[in-house]
């Protein structure tokens, strides 16, 4: 008999079902028994103990269906030593339901918050195995998240729409990608939907070199430009201030989001007309491309060996092509930046992309 739990926890995004059944089907197949626990609302439902015993039934036809069937939330790692307002000790909860329903492994799909506490759940002797799910493919020790190919389709499949629209009236448009601290979903959607200017916060921009961008493509009589933006994206000025003046700036702004302050700024310099256009949460949604689907059953089939195999302490995930195991303790914590420096910077520079820096 191998009991199993699982829970999907912080953002959602389109292939989280489908990595849960590749892990189900590939323990089903192979093992004598199996009881799996689904929890409601990530580690939520593992402090609380929500919970409920899943059949086949229930992976059966999500390989292409969006969401979690399981529901998730936020659960800052920071707050997880922090007694919540009953005084409940929550690591120590999330021990006790595991211990309750003798579990030999918990399985956990999520990025990088999530990753840290399900290192914290292993040095507290919790047999984990985590599954490193993001639309913004910045976890550390693997190539590919998944959810981020299915994302990148949805925002390229908006600057492509975009397109049309900013030709036919001679506008500079800019749409908003969702990445607050990494730019991998901005810079491929924006390489993959032909933007003119791509701004990553990795690469902070001078707005002078943004506006001088689209100022030679009007000269070079192209009477659009398309600007890719993350939602993170950070000008030259803010970089240099500190982490409390920066808070401080933000919690003061006047503008919903940076694109709307980068477009007040090139209209008051070039008295172009400016649009804005934000996908949001779109590039969470529908259903999981096939790249995911196939990235997800790999990934999803690997974290079933492992249990079968009794390896645990880590994440699996994909390295040169191959699923890999990873111990979460060299994982954990870490993201993984867009360097200014990577090859796809200079290729995309080089076709005349600019970064505003």
């Amino acid at each position: 008999m191998i009991r199993i739990g699982m829970l999907t926890s912080g953002g959602d995004c389109q292939a989280l079902n489908a990595t849960m059944r590749g892990v189900v089907k590939g323990l089903s197949t192979n093992a004598d028994e199996l009881e799996v626990y689904g929890f409601a609302n990530g580690y939520k439902g593992l402090i609380y103990g929500d919970y409920r015993m899943l059949t086949s039934k229930d992976f059966s036809g999500i390989l292409t269906k969006g969401g979690t069937i399981l529901g998730t939330s936020r659960q800052p790692f920071k707050l997880m030593r922090v007694p919540d307002e009953n005084g409940l000790d929550k690591v120590e909860a999330m021990k006790q339901t595991y211990y309750k329903l003798r579990l030999d492994c918990l399985v956990i799909l999520g990025g990088n918050g999530t990753q840290k506490t399900a290192n914290l759940l292993r040095e507290e002797g919790l047999n984990i195995i985590h599954l490193p799910k993001t639309i913004d493919n910045d976890i550390w020790g693997t190539d590919m998240t998944f959810g981020f190919q299915s994302a990148t389709n949805i925002a390229t499949d908006a600057i492509d729409c975009i397109h049309t629209t900013a030709a036919s009236h001679n506008r500079v448009f800019i749409v908003e990608v969702m990445g607050h601290k990494v730019g991998w979903l901005t810079l491929h959607a924006g390489i993959a939907g032909g933007a003119d200017i791509i701004l990553l916060p990795e690469i902070p921009y001078d707005i002078s070199k943004v506006i001088e961008a689209i100022d030679k493509r009007s000269r070079d009589g192209k009477g659009f430009t398309i600007l890719a933006v993350a939602e993170g994206a950070i000008s030259k000025e803010d970089a240099k201030l500190s982490k409390k003046e920066l808070k401080e700036k933000l919690k003061n702004k006047r503008h919903p989001s940076v694109s709307y302050e980068i477009a007040e700024k090139i209209q008051a310099e070039t008295g172009m007309e400016i649009r804005i256009t934000v996908p949001g949460h779109t590039q969470r949604g529908g259903s999981p491309c096939p790249y995911d689907r196939v990235l997800s059953t790999r990934l999803g089939a690997e974290a079933a060996q492992c249990i079968l195999d009794k390896e645990y302490g880590c994440m699996v995930g994909i390295v040169n092509g191959k699923a890999k195991k990873i111990p979460l303790e060299d994982v954990a914590g870490k993201l993984k930046m867009v360097s200014p420096d990577d090859q796809l910077i200079k290729e995309a520079k080089l076709i005349g992309i600019s970064f505003g820096d």
